[in-house]
């Protein structure tokens, strides 16, 4: 599929797209830190990935720099699946409240996006980390400007 074609797309069929099709070795923040799509609906997404210890921050612990990523991604998707095709988004605010620290050593972490509203002009989300224990890791909410053409 060329750029072209992607452009064509919703952001619901791009979202699908990126999780069933997209290439493994493209660059993206996804790629970089390992980043599964586990589910893509209308207005909600979920990802996940694995602990490393390349994740540290000076405690030993994963930085929170990544759940504050994990939530941006999965919660500008789920606000990318609301939009036709042609519209984009970006992030003008990112609120993230962390509530335990993450292992470095293997452990999946799962996010999930949910759509407030979607506007004209901006959408608001919510998103939440889990630890594979099931353990509340971070949640957010975050307000973005929709892009049109």
């Amino acid at each position: 599929m060329t750029t072209t074609d992607l452009t064509a797309l919703t952001g619901l069929e791009l979202m699908r797209w990126f999780k069933t099709e997209h290439p493994a070795d493209t660059p993206s923040i996804g790629r970089l830190l390992g980043m599964r799509f586990d589910e893509v609906e209308h207005g909600r997404l979920v990802a996940s990935l694995q602990t490393r210890p390349d994740f540290a921050n000076p405690l030993g612990t994963v930085h929170g720099g990544i759940a504050a990523t994990l939530l941006d991604s999965v919660m500008g998707c789920a606000v990318h699946t609301t939009l036709p095709a042609g519209v984009g988004y970006t992030t003008l605010e990112l609120k993230v409240n962390y509530i335990r620290a993450a292992h470095t050593d293997g452990q999946t972490l799962t996010a999930e996006g949910t759509v407030i509203h979607t506007g004209r002009s901006t959408a608001t989300a919510e998103g939440k980390v889990f630890d594979e224990r099931g353990k509340l890791i971070a949640h957010a909410t975050t307000t973005c400007l929709v892009l049109h053409p």
